[in-house]
């Protein structure tokens, strides 16, 4: 097609993912078609520096050659074969590969094709492996307010975004919630003047609901807990101290399995390979996908403890769970090869060295009247909006549709900046750019978010 046939086509045939299509009426659809580093272009060659490493995904940088290679090799070689019953060299190697790199005793690999697909994989697991325990009441999943945990039917469930999920109702039942983590916001949300000052306190605070949540349906009818390392919706909040070694305490005294979300944080995100390992916990299940390929192709995994495992191990037992496209050669060999190239380029170590240089780069801009927080943990910040940053008043629902949707999405990616305004919450601007970056990359994502922030404020 020409240039104007596939800006047409996007205009007249496309349905893109979480899309108001009304903002493109007589407009033309941002058409990205190619990446280098840190940086994509659009079809009209205009440079943007992707804050948001694709969604959260890009971890090695747009235009790597080897991994396009390894894709390629693959296919030659055995471009499909389903994983029902029979296996390819190179699920299991990354299988192996995987379970070298997890906590514990995570040893056991479940391929999906992404991440809301290992959500829902988790929460079926953990129905049957109590229901073989002869513990059948133990279905239900408590997660916290405002996360987001995907878009199947029952990884929206667990979801606690209500404004996401009403459209759809009835979904999954029992999915309970509990308070999150935003410690900026701590007095309100626990009801305790001076949690947001004693973060230890907040955390256990906070940990202590997810306990009470379990108590108040029964620990005898509740089968998981699922948390993200740092939660991303609503705007990066990092776990409290303690917050995570009493959420495992509280999970192992009801018997019910923790789940480690880590779509986001997997594979260097935050410094580590896991995040769990960041914040030094083991948990039963963690789920993962976005990272593991760098996006250069699809595929997502449910990693579980041995424990897990163990009752399909022998006699007719069998988990009847599965995608097509589940542990993909293609992908698989993807994935291995991203791996080798983290090895090599030590970018776990690069993103533990720059992660103060890329905080304090960021905590800059809270000059600004508009900026109430800053917060995050490695190559994952959030940066909180308000209206009035000493009473931490935030914007109402027409303010922020304004300011989001009306002004700063499209400002900012006309200066130059790929990253995501979003209120699930309370509104937030969120950066995630590619493990690769800098003090270079930071400086600019400050620059442009300084002009267009402060143009912001004028507006209002």
């Amino acid at each position: 097609m020409t240039r104007p046939d596939v800006l047409k086509a996007a205009q007249d045939n496309l349905w893109m993912h979480f899309t108001r299509h009304s903002s493109y009426e007589g407009g033309e659809v941002p058409m990205i078609v190619r990446g280098e580093g840190a940086y994509v272009y659009d079809i009209h060659g205009k440079r943007y520096l992707d804050g948001l490493a694709g969604l959260f995904v890009v971890q090695v940088g747009h235009g790597r050659a080897e991994l396009a290679e390894a894709a390629a090799r693959q296919a030659k070689e055995l471009a499909f074969f389903p994983l029902w019953s029979y296996a390819h060299p190179q699920a299991a190697e990354l299988a192996a590969r995987l379970a070298e790199l997890t906590p514990g005793d995570l040893n056991r690999v479940f391929f999906t094709t992404g991440g809301g697909e290992a959500v829902e994989s988790a929460w079926k697991l953990a129905k049957q492996y109590f229901k073989i325990k002869g513990k059948p009441l133990k279905t239900k999943v408590v997660s916290r307010s405002i996360a987001y945990h995907g878009t199947p039917q029952g990884a929206l469930s667990i979801t606690g975004i209500p404004a996401l999920k009403q459209i759809f109702e009835p979904l999954v039942p029992g999915a309970i919630k509990a308070p999150n983590t935003n410690l900026y916001r701590a007095d309100e949300i626990s009801g305790f003047p001076g949690l947001e000052k004693d973060p230890e306190a907040f955390g256990r605070w906070a940990a202590d609901q997810v306990g009470k949540a379990i108590e108040m349906e029964g620990p005898d009818t509740v089968a998981a807990v699922f948390v993200e390392p740092v939660q991303n919706a609503g705007g990066c909040f990092p776990p409290p101290p303690g917050y995570f070694q009493r959420l495992r305490e509280i999970c192992d005294t009801h018997d019910v399995l923790l789940v480690s979300d880590e779509v986001i944080c997997a594979f260097g995100r935050l410094g580590t390979m896991f995040g769990g390992q960041k914040f030094d916990y083991v948990p039963d299940i963690i789920t993962c996908a976005k990272g593991l390929t760098s996006g250069y192709s699809p595929i997502g995994a449910m990693i579980v403890s041995e424990r897990l495992f163990e009752p399909f191990k022998h006699g007719s037992e069998t988990f009847a769970h599965g995608y097509t496209f589940g542990g993909h050669p293609v992908s698989a060999a993807v994935a291995l090869a991203n791996l080798d190239i983290f090895e090599r380029d030590g970018l776990l170590e690069h993103v533990t060295a720059n992660e103060p240089v890329f905080r304090a780069t960021l905590d800059r801009l809270r000059d600004l009247p508009i900026v109430g927080d800053v917060r995050g943990s490695g190559f994952f910040y959030g940066i909180e909006l308000v209206k009035d940053k000493s009473t931490k008043q935030t914007f109402n629902a027409e303010e922020s549709e304004r300011l989001l949707r009306g002004f700063l999405s499209k400002a900012l990616f006309d200066a130059g900046l790929y990253c995501r305004a979003d209120d699930r919450g309370d509104p937030v601007v969120q950066l995630a750019p590619p493990l690769i970056c800098g003090p270079k990359e930071f400086d600019e994502i400050e620059s442009i978010l300084r002009s267009v922030l402060t143009e912001a404020w004028a507006r209002l």
